[in-house]
Order: structure tokens, then sequence, then C-alpha cells
């Protein structure tokens, strides 16, 4: 889409709209190698090559934000040390390098938000960030209800540092009964791995985790597969975000 270089320029940030008229007639501007002094000069700042005193402009990043449904087997990272597969394998035909937001370890699956907004991230990162997170998991064993009272009331953990912090209450409900039940669990923080040191604690095992829910994003998409999100979803998303400031 062309628009006229000014434009262009002001939006890359390197002048106003003005001055960028001014450098253009300075001769300081080449589109394409060639030196454009006249004014209403279009470009296409996605295809053409615009310099400024022979350095080229940078392109705007455009903000993306996508659903992706983590399968088990990989982990949350741009890269791993081990050399495990990561959930960027999925994000390759992706037009910008977006990340991926708080993580779900190797073993679990399910919903996570890919994107390359930063501030989003990091606010939505916290780990008191008020964004509720939904799972459904297995447990190995049945607890009873005193032990679920315990979870549904905060329970102190140890983190992978050996510091010990109390979680904040938790939405337990049980979805499928059985030997080894699915309970639906509902945070508002995000620690590491903070669901399996929670039943550890109080003597049990997790099986399956599969995270369903984050803040107004509802899993809709197959494992492996991801999917833009609306206009709709990025509002409330950030809506939540900025609610959680403090």
């Amino acid at each position: 889409m062309q628009e006229r270089l000014q434009k262009i320029m002001a939006a890359s940030g390197i002048a106003s709209r003005r001055k960028a008229e001014e450098i253009i007639a300075a001769g300081r501007v080449t589109l394409n190698g060639k030196v454009v002094m006249e004014q209403g000069t279009k470009a296409d700042p996605e295809q053409d090559v615009i310099c400024v005193d022979g350095a080229p402009l940078k392109r705007r990043e455009r903000l993306l934000y996508f659903l992706l449904n983590k399968p088990k087997g990989y982990v949350t990272t741009v890269s791993d040390p081990e050399g495990r597969p990561t959930v960027m394998e999925f994000m390759k035909k992706c037009p910008e390098r977006v990340y991926p937001v708080g993580r779900l370890d190797y073993a679990s699956e399910g919903l996570l938000l890919m994107t390359n907004d930063g501030a989003l991230a990091q606010k939505l990162m916290k780990a008191g960030s008020h964004a509720p997170k939904t799972y459904m998991v297995k447990i190995s064993g049945k607890p009873d209800e005193r032990a679920i009272g315990r979870l549904r009331a905060g329970i102190t953990i140890e983190l992978e540092d050996g510091t010990r912090v109390k979680t904040s209450p938790a939405k337990i409900r049980l979805l499928e009964d059985g030997a080894n039940p699915w309970y639906e669990v509902i945070l508002i923080e995000g620690r590491n791995r903070q669901i399996r040191r929670m039943f550890q604690g109080v003597g049990f095992l997790v099986e399956k985790i599969k995270r369903v829910q984050l803040g107004p994003l509802v899993l809709d998409v197959p494992p492996g597969k991801y999917r833009p999100l609306t206009v709709r979803e990025v509002a409330k998303l950030k809506s939540l975000a900025e609610g959680s400031k403090g």
C-alpha cells in the first residue's frame, strides 16, 4: 500500500512530517537507490527501500496476537539449550516474529498466547496479574474434600529457587469423578509448575494439565494449530492487563 514519503518517514519516527519534507527537499532521501526530491512521491513501506542519508528506515512493526494450542512435548521458549522442540516450531509461517506469553511446561498442553506486543506480555506475565487461567487437570489418586479445601484457600509451595510462597485462593471443581479424577482449576497466578506443586503439596501427583482459557480467550483450535485474535479479544486482553496495574 503506497503512502507519501513524508508520512512514511514520520511514522518511522525519524522526523515530523514538516521536517521530513525539508529532508526530502535537501536531496537526502533515496527511494530504491535513486535520490527523490519531489514532495508528492509515494512509496510502499513494505516493499520499497527508503534511505535517509544512506541509512534505511526502520520498518514499522505490526503488533500481532495469536492463540496457539500447544501440544505436549514442546517447551514454551524461543530456544532450548537441551535441544527440545519449542512452540516456535508452529509459528514458522507467521509474518512477524512473535513470542510466547507466560509458560506451559513440557508435559502440559493447551492455550498459549503468542505476540510481539512486549508491553501487554509484561503486564499479563506478572504473577498476580489477576488474569484468570482455567485448566483441566487429571490427578493420580483421589484427593479428599479436605485436601481440595486447602488448595482452594491457598497453600505454601516451594519454587525452583528454593523460596516458599503462598498461592492465591484457587477455584476448583470436580469435572469427572473416578479413581483418577479430572478437576477444573482456575488460577489468577501463573507461577512455574504451580498446579503440579500445589497438588504435590497435598500428596497427589498431576497426570495431565490442559489450559482451556486465559482471560477472555477460549481454546478453540486443534493441537499444534493457531489463529489470530479478534480485535475484540485483543481489546478485552488489554483492558484486563490495564486493570491489573498495581
